[in-house]
């Protein structure tokens, strides 16, 4: 999916929403438990009921890969029924050598090769150049690469300043951003991180945010915007447990609607100010 689609979709949609699909099977609703394959049962039903309110799905590859060759089975199938009007996105947070990245680029993007086709992948850039410019070579594709995370764990290092007063995750904004370009590149900017989005838009003032940390990780849709909307949105603001869990019995497929509802409806607010719509 190219820069243009996203933007259309989101314009269409009124919508900046990403459904995050970290489906615990210990938490689906009990009667799916008795199907074939329960995790794919419960994602296709989240995916049809929210399909016109959010431009982009993203399974956390861990969720699905612990199940071995059923797990990947469930990720296959649940890539294939994310609408292609959406952008599918693999959070893998992979990073490693050169020829290793080409692996994993192959195994999420190359349909042909795994029977996924990403649209985006998760990326950590801790090795460097060669940990991520092999995912920059895919047409069509996007390497979203870990900024400043809304973990606790992020400030053991994403913080450190270095002698110049450069902060880790700003040096990773500016050097991954003279890899790629607004087209193939985006940042993992946690929602929690407030006005953190401030010094985030000094360095990428024109790339899409994957914004983790909106609903049940306390992150305020407000703030987001406030501090990291750009002029065309630039935003992708995932929302998992507070959709996907929104009810554990035989509605929660509506009520999965219902907090996506709400969320777009919010998100429409936001885009209209913006005068995006």
């Amino acid at each position: 999916m190219t820069k243009a689609e996203l933007l259309r979709q989101i314009k269409a949609k009124r919508s900046f929403l990403c459904v995050g699909l970290d489906t615990d099977i210990n938490k689906i609703p009990p009667h799916l438990l008795d199907d074939e394959d329960p995790i794919f049962s419960f994602n296709k039903a989240i995916i049809e009921a929210t399909e016109d309110l959010c431009v982009a799905y993203k399974p956390n590859i861990a969720f699905y890969e612990c199940y071995g060759v059923k797990g990947w089975q469930s990720l296959q199938k649940t890539w294939a029924a994310i609408p292609k009007s959406c952008l599918s996105i693999a959070d893998a947070k992979r990073g490693d050598i050169g020829n290793t990245s080409d692996m994993y680029a192959k195994a999420f993007f190359d349909e042909s090769v795994s029977g996924l086709g990403f649209d985006a992948l998760t990326i950590a850039p801790y090795m460097g150049n060669d940990s991520v410019t092999p995912f920059l070579q895919q047409e069509g594709k996007w390497a979203i690469v870990l900024a400043l995370t809304s973990n606790v764990g992020g400030l053991d290092f994403q913080n450190f300043t270095n002698r110049d007063g450069v902060q880790l995750f700003e040096y990773v904004l500016e050097k991954v951003s003279s890899w790629g370009s607004t087209e193939n590149t985006m940042f993992v900017v946690g929602a929690t991180r407030g006005e953190g989005f401030l010094n985030v838009r000094k360095y990428a003032p024109d790339h899409f945010l994957l914004v983790p940390g909106v609903g049940a990780q306390g992150g305020s849709l407000a703030d987001v915007c406030r501090y990291g909307m750009n002029a065309s949105c630039g935003l992708l603001v995932n929302s998992t447990r507070g959709i996907i869990y929104a009810s554990n019995g035989r509605d929660f497929a509506e009520r999965a609607r219902e907090e996506a509802v709400k969320l777009q409806q919010e998100m429409e607010i936001e885009l209209e100010k913006a005068a995006i719509i």
